[in-house]
């Protein structure tokens, strides 16, 4: 078969094409690929590392985090998309850093808290209720310091265990 393309002209060759797409509907896809021009699509991804990542951590976290409230994760993923800066090819380590960071730090945490208060509060319509110092949480507060650690402890024992 190679010899006979290599011996067709190139005008046959033009013919042929011609008469298989006149069969065909034209699609967004193949004009997006007409653009692009041959072999643009070849080894790599459209979609960037950085961004495979995301979607890694993004698809772990569905899976495995406690969130009774429904939006630590958009608020943890938010968190994590500012910080990533490298391991592009290892989205649990970034993730378990990230985590390991946010526990580390009683601002960082604080933060994400009230981060995830702010969140909620948005989503639902209502008035968040944020952690005040010295006063205990209100009852109905989904995302109280405590329980935020708690939910990121539990996640990074997941990650260190390997669960996947």
């Amino acid at each position: 078969m190679t010899e006979h393309r290599e011996s067709t002209p190139a005008g046959e060759d033009a013919d042929l094409e011609r008469e298989i797409r006149a069969g065909r509907k034209f699609s967004l896809n193949e004009a997006m690929g007409r653009m692009a021009g041959a072999g643009a699509m070849k080894g790599e991804s459209p979609v960037t590392r950085k961004r495979q990542m995301e979607l890694a951590i993004q698809d772990y976290l569905r899976r495995h985090i406690t969130d009774p409230g429904g939006v630590l994760e958009v608020v943890l993923l938010r968190h994590i998309g500012e910080h990533l800066l490298r391991d592009y090819d290892q989205p649990l380590a970034a993730l378990a850093e990230c985590i390991q960071q946010v526990l580390g730090s009683e601002h960082l945490l604080r933060d994400l808290v009230r981060e995830a208060d702010a969140e909620w509060g948005r989503v639902l319509g209502e008035r968040p209720y944020f952690e005040q110092p010295g006063r205990p949480p209100h009852p109905d507060d989904p995302y109280t310091i405590e329980s935020v650690r708690i939910t990121l402890s539990q996640l990074i024992d997941k990650v260190a265990a390997g669960e996947t």
